[in-house]
């Protein structure tokens, strides 16, 4: 039996026809062109899974050699591993949540908040929220599709991260973990550990929850899951709109969460909703003006609120009390609010995959960011987020890539956004240096005393095997090597003795490797 016959999407009816396509395209001929040309002899045509089946069946079989190039053409969907790494996100069971929001909708299957049939949810829903289930379905989903699964961000969802029993928190985790590293373990720490070296390694753990469940108590919590990114929904920055909605905590709460998780070295995700009750386009303009201010998230996810039958807010809107805003005056709103958002923040988001039927009215368009950026395109203008800056797929020529620093205050601590931008301004890599300034809240964490903190480190560009590199890529050159030394002259400019950095379990070695060694729960480096 040959490597292609092994592969239950590799049938005898397409063999012939994935050759002459993967032939026609590693010639340098368009791939859907290529595809349309040659219709299966039963009908349709070739899916591109398909093609990445019969790609990695001539690599097994030794006809082809490794062609990084053709595999990024032929690869589905791209644009999901052009940041550097690979997501999974996974969904917690059905749970009691602590807020009220009287926009948040109810069903009894899901999480507070979720629906079954959004696209991360209804996978979770399938899996019967299982975590090992979840993760291994999108692997194989990844790996099918021709992207990389050796770099994995993890992203927890499911409303409070922090309500759910620790044990329960724990052992999801762990479950995570065994799913990336293709065997089950007998503690999270034992898990863990396996994954330094595993095939699919951790680079980043994200949770979500609720700025007043943040304390120092909890960071400490959340770094021994080994959390490194943390998501809070600040929703508005206003108190009397949060108060009309039953957000259940303060703006003054949402700043001291933010500094809080600063101080912990932590990344920290701001989730902004226009449309509340009570707010209208001018006043969410002003609002959002104030993540700059202190909070200073280095990324956002803007939530338009969508008017949902299931959701305490239809009986305002049945009372005549709330009026969503329409498509057009969503679209103008984030135009003008992309505008202002700094250098060193990434727009993750600009709408819930909410699916339409679900809302009763208002905007039901899921294209809001491309809306956005067009009408920014039609007045001449452009944002400068991270995200509408990337280098994404493009080549790179690394010795015309300059190094900047930009520096801006946040609460009680100075930030510097390290980056290497190509001569056009797309960034090929950048690190965030936090330098804890007087005032700063105390985490109780001993190997955060007295030192400058390394929160992320990050590379651009599709994402490539751990110790791979393809020709005009940002990753593995050493960008991310270049970045740290540049962190350590400037922590040792402004006095600081050592260096912590929040590593992802998966990214401790290539730390260790750079000087820093383990600490209790971060990974510290004497300043020389």
């Amino acid at each position: 039996m040959n490597e292609w016959s092994k592969n239950k999407v590799i049938t005898s009816e397409n063999q012939a026809t994935a050759r002459v396509v993967l032939d026609e395209v590693r010639r340098g001929r368009d791939v859907i062109k290529s595809i349309r040309r040659h219709p299966l002899p039963n009908g349709g045509y070739l899916a591109k899974s398909v093609l990445v089946a019969a790609y990695h069946g001539l690599v097994a079989s030794g006809e082809w050699t490794e062609d990084g190039d053709l595999l990024s053409r032929i690869r589905t969907k791209p644009v999901r591993t052009l940041s550097g790494v690979t997501t999974v996100t996974v969904l917690t069971k059905p749970y009691p949540c602590p807020g009220k929001c009287i926009f948040c909708p109810t069903d009894v299957r899901m999480p507070k908040s979720y629906l079954p049939d959004e696209p991360g949810a209804a996978r979770a829903f399938q899996n019967n929220f299982d975590p090992y289930a979840q993760v291994r379905s999108r692997l194989e989903s990844y790996q099918a599709n021709g992207h990389p699964t050796d770099k994995i961000e993890l992203l927890i969802l499911g409303g409070t991260w922090s309500s759910y029993r620790r044990d329960y928190q724990e052992w999801f985790v762990q479950r995570c973990f065994d799913a990336l590293n293709e065997v089950d373990s007998a503690s999270l720490p034992e898990a863990q550990n396996r994954n330094e070296t595993a095939l699919h390694r951790n680079v980043g753990l994200v949770i979500e929850t609720r700025p007043d469940e943040i304390t120092p108590k909890e960071l400490a919590w959340l770094r021994y899951l080994g959390v490194t990114k943390v998501q809070m929904g600040a929703q508005s920055l206003d108190d009397h709109i949060l108060e009309l909605n039953q957000r259940g905590h303060t703006t003054a709460g949402t700043l001291q969460a933010t500094a809080l998780l600063r101080a912990g070295g932590f990344k920290v995700v701001l989730h902004w909703m226009p449309n509340l009750l009570g707010a209208t386009p001018e006043s969410d303009r002003q609002d959002f003006f104030k993540l700059w201010q202190g909070y200073c998230p280095d990324e956002i996810k803007i939530y338009p609120c969508q008017l949902l039958e299931n959701a305490d807010l239809y009986a305002y809107w049945q009372r005549g009390e709330y009026h969503p805003y329409t498509t057009e005056e969503l679209v103008q709103l984030i135009a003008d609010v992309k505008l202002s958002i700094p250098a060193y923040c990434r727009v993750n988001r600009v709408i819930r995959d909410i699916p339409s039927t679900h809302v009763v009215e208002g905007n039901r368009r899921t294209s809001l960011r491309q809306d956005a950026l067009a009408e920014l395109a039609a007045r001449g203008q452009s944002c400068g987020c991270i995200r509408c800056r990337e280098v994404r797929g493009e080549k790179v020529d690394i010795e015309t890539l300059r190094l900047d620093d930009l520096v801006y205050p946040a609460a009680c601590a100075e930030e510097h956004f390290l980056h290497y931008r190509t001569p056009e301004g797309r960034i090929a890599g950048y690190l965030r240096l936090s330098l804890p300034q007087a005032g700063a809240p105390e985490v109780g964490l001993p190997d955060l005393t007295g030192a400058a903190l390394i929160r992320e480190v990050h590379v651009y560009g599709q994402s490539l095997p751990v110790g791979g590199g393809q020709d005009g890529a940002a990753q593995h050159v050493g960008l991310g090597t270049r970045l740290l030394e540049k962190a350590e002259h400037i922590a040792r400019e402004h006095g600081f003795e050592r260096m912590a950095v929040i590593a992802a379990i998966g990214t401790r070695r290539y730390y260790r490797a750079r000087g820093f060694e383990s600490g209790e729960l971060y990974l510290v480096k004497a300043v020389t």
